[in-house]
């Protein structure tokens, strides 16, 4: 990856995290699978308008819509709603190292010794932060962890798709997400729709910033990166979003920060060192 990737990958991490503090903010006013979906139905109705796909596209679109919009941020909004947010972010990570092995397994990229072992570090922080106190209840980590894999998948679909404007596949993949949340939330999320009528500006700024900056804007620079860079090497930056989660919760809601997770952190963040090595450096050191 080329510097000016390598700054955009960091920029669009720290946008997620601070997409995850917002709609912790965000679904204590707005029910989960509905915010989620006034998210989407705001990325549509500005892309879609803007961008033409071919009927190549369609099945590619629909599993994209279904792995990344119904099933990552879907029940990811839902366990925001039951757990800390800087901890979500250490466990959606898993979806880094799992994206990572598949790459290697459908695209036989080649992972090596160095960077194999900085995906272990990664898992190990992970399972060092499971030690703590603010490690989520089973129905939290059961959602956090299909909500990783999603996205996982999703990081393959990008790749293998046939080439196609990253705003095109932000716009229409949101629009094919819309009445898969729609009908989940009329489902399991009781008069939500009437619990907009006292929304104050939290949960509001938190739909537009996720629908404007996390999704349209980052996404888009994130599925840039994907097409013109290998998966491993662009998907381990996204391994930082608890270091910067886990700042803003402490500053935002006065999350606590006890030794284990700043431990597991650490782990983490050395992790990601190794496996961003660059490719002369592994060479020399493996």
């Amino acid at each position: 990856m080329s510097p000016i990737d390598k700054l955009l990958a960091v920029a669009v991490v720290a946008c997620w995290s601070a997409n995850l503090v917002l709609v912790k903010l965000g679904v204590a006013e707005i029910p989960p699978l509905l915010m989620s979906l006034l998210r989407f139905i705001l990325v549509a109705a500005l892309l879609v308008p803007f961008r033409r796909i071919s009927r190549r596209h369609l099945p590619w679109i629909m599993l994209v819509s279904i792995t990344f919009g119904a099933m990552h941020f879907g029940l990811l909004f839902i366990a925001l709603g039951l757990t800390e947010a800087g901890t979500s972010a250490v466990l959606v990570q898993l979806g880094a190292p799992m994206a990572s092995l598949l790459a290697c397994l459908v695209f036989r990229e080649p992972l090596g010794v160095v960077r194999a072992a900085g995906l272990a570090m990664t898992v190990g922080g992970v399972v060092v932060l499971a030690l703590g106190p603010t490690f989520p209840g089973p129905l939290a980590l059961g959602l956090l962890i299909a909500s990783a894999v999603g996205w996982a998948v999703t990081n393959l679909v990008v790749k293998m798709m046939p080439p196609l404007d990253a705003m095109a596949l932000t716009g229409w993949s949101a629009l094919f997400t819309i009445p898969q949340l729609a009908i989940a939330t009329l489902l399991f999320e009781d008069h939500s729709w009437t619990s907009l009528a006292g929304v104050g500006w939290h949960g509001w700024g938190a739909v537009i910033y996720s629908a404007l900056v996390s999704s349209i804007m980052a996404y888009g620079i994130w599925y840039r990166l994907l097409a013109r860079n290998s998966v491993n090497a662009v998907v381990p930056y996204s391994m930082l979003n608890p270091v910067f989660a886990i700042g803003l919760g402490a500053v935002v809601f006065g999350e606590t920060v006890p030794l284990l997770k700043l431990a597991g952190t650490l782990l983490i963040l050395a992790g990601v060192v190794l496996v961003l090595l660059p490719r002369g450096v592994v060479a020399r050191t493996g």
